[in-house]
């Protein structure tokens, strides 16, 4: 019965507390590809094992709903790749990809710099620009670094919601502090 009720205050205190991070970095972009403005979140890591090394998603702002990507970063280039289905995302971003991610044929060819990122999308017969500016980021490899308010755009979503966290500095962590929760239509927020 002790152990019981100690592992059930423990389980609480948990629910109770911020979430942290603790071993990447993230850039926040808002910009366009071609006439559609957008918003990009991007996570960095060190590897995933299959050379992915990041991972994110992006959304045009009439539509508000996330799409994931992956891709590499070689210097200041990065591919990215969309997740097709369900079960593509299943394959690379949950389960991980245990042989070599090849990015050619990619949609997105981006030449990433300190105050944002441009370059390419394109699909097929379709090619278009893409301008981003950075907005915000967080390192949080070692000592927190936080530049502007930064919103992890989560995967999961509603047929009419999308969802982010919120991270703010918390001593020398990253803490996720709010959860949002945004209409797609009208673009309403709640927090």
């Amino acid at each position: 019965m002790g152990r019981l009720s100690i592992s059930a205050i423990c389980f609480v205190l948990l629910l109770t507390g911020k979430a942290a991070a603790g071993w990447y970095q993230v850039d926040n972009y808002e910009g366009s590809i071609g006439p559609n403005p957008v918003h990009l979140s991007l996570q960095r890591y060190d590897s995933f094992g299959s050379g992915i090394t990041v991972e994110g998603s992006y959304f045009y702002d009439a539509e508000q709903s996330p799409i994931a990507v992956y891709g590499k970063i070689s210097g200041t280039s990065v591919s990215l790749c969309e997740i097709a289905d369900d079960k593509e995302f299943d394959q690379v971003l949950v389960m991980g990809s245990k042989t070599p991610v090849d990015t050619t044929g990619c949609p997105f060819s981006l030449n990433v710099g300190e105050r944002g990122a441009t370059g390419t999308w394109s699909k097929g017969p379709d090619k278009f620009p893409v301008t981003l500016k950075k907005v915000a980021s967080l390192d949080n490899n070692g000592k927190a670094k936080i530049d502007g308010t930064v919103e992890i755009p989560f995967w999961a979503q509603t047929a009419t919601h999308r969802f982010a966290g919120v991270y703010e500095k918390a001593g020398f962590l990253a803490c996720m502090t709010k959860l949002q929760v945004s209409t797609k239509r009208g673009r309403r927020l709640f927090r």
